[in-house]
């Protein structure tokens, strides 16, 4: 009897293992199964605009976009007067050819004919400088026999050491221009040149920005201005829609945030074309919940954190409209594979 009663406790302790085992697997079946549905979310269309204005102050010339005008990359969509700024450019070439001009006059040095006139002032000043010290010589011999008074040998005295100093002065200027100039100013011309290249650049900046082109392509919403008006530098002349790339905006509850990953593929519907979807990818996923505050983070809301997510979709229909409302859906891979 004793046996019989520890067989059925054995019995019944299996039978209870494999229940809790059947269990076990059926709810963890259960819950991979709804990790694999379909997740949907919804969100907006992002709104990407543009400010765009001359870099440069004058009156508007001419504007080529209306609002609503479709706006392609690289197109002309508005002109300044550009006479004033063509007239800084002339001047900064002018300035640059002269800069230029006596830099090669500096590295080339004095002209054959200046170094014959310097060579010429020379032997002048030596063959007058050797006549006044003849002179000297003659009225100081003089002035020892009282031929001459005092007065006349210092008067000779001095019309030597005149003479002299001419000699010296023509001997230095004949170096001077022989040698050539010192490479002292012909760095600073160097410099000069390059303080002139750099104005010519800015000028020729300045002109060209005289042309307001488009960077991106787009639906002008706004033209702020008009032909003839008088606008500073950075004053808003067009505001342009975005239109491409498309970027989608939703947010995540905390609890499926696992089964978000960046690439995910995911199909974008919209209201205005029903039953067609398109298709995007999940660029980017928020590291920080949104509209929960820190001091609220308790266990009972816990769960209601979202997270933003950036989607990039794809529309060759263009009817993906700024802030209009859109719902994803994707295929999320299971919890363990979005940690991945």
């Amino acid at each position: 009897m004793k046996r019989i009663l520890i067989r059925l406790v054995v019995f019944l302790l299996l039978v209870g293992l494999g229940w809790a085992v059947w269990y076990g697997y059926a709810r963890w079946n259960a819950s991979r199964a709804e990790h694999c549905e379909t997740l949907t979310l919804y969100g907006n269309v992002e709104i990407h605009q543009v400010d765009l204005a001359f870099r440069v102050a004058g009156r508007i010339e001419d504007m080529f976009k209306n609002e609503g005008d479709t706006v392609r990359p690289g197109d002309t969509l508005a002109r300044l007067d550009a006479r004033p700024y063509q007239d800084e450019v002339r001047r900064a070439e002018a300035n640059l050819a002269m800069q230029e001009a006596t830099l090669a006059k500096l590295e080339a040095g004095y002209r054959p004919e200046e170094i014959g006139q310097a060579l010429a002032a020379l032997e002048e000043g030596r063959a007058a400088e050797d006549n006044a010290r003849r002179n000297y010589e003659r009225v100081r011999k003089l002035r020892t026999g009282g031929g001459v008074s005092q007065q006349n040998l210092e008067d000779a005295r001095a019309a030597w050491q005149a003479a002299a100093a001419r000699l010296d002065a023509a001997q230095k200027q004949y170096d001077l221009v022989k040698s050539g100039f010192r490479v002292e100013d012909i760095t600073a011309q160097k410099a000069a040149v390059e303080a002139a290249l750099a104005a010519l650049d800015t000028a020729r900046t300045a002109l060209a920005d005289t042309v307001l082109i488009a960077p991106e392509g787009g639906v002008t919403l706004t033209k702020a201005r008009e032909r003839g008006a008088v606008v500073q530098a950075g004053q808003t002349v067009y505001t342009v829609s975005l239109t491409q790339p498309v970027y989608i905006r939703a947010f995540v509850p905390q609890p499926d945030l696992g089964l978000i990953r960046p690439g995910a593929a995911v199909r974008v519907a919209v209201d205005a074309v029903p039953g067609k979807t398109y298709p995007g990818r999940v660029g980017f996923v928020s590291p920080t919940a949104e509209f929960t505050p820190k001091s609220v983070e308790t266990r009972e809301v816990r769960n209601d954190l979202v997270f933003r997510i950036r989607i990039l979709a794809d529309d060759p229909d263009n009817v993906l409209r700024q802030g209009m409302p859109v719902t994803i859906t994707l295929e999320p891979a299971p919890a363990g594979d979005g940690a991945s």
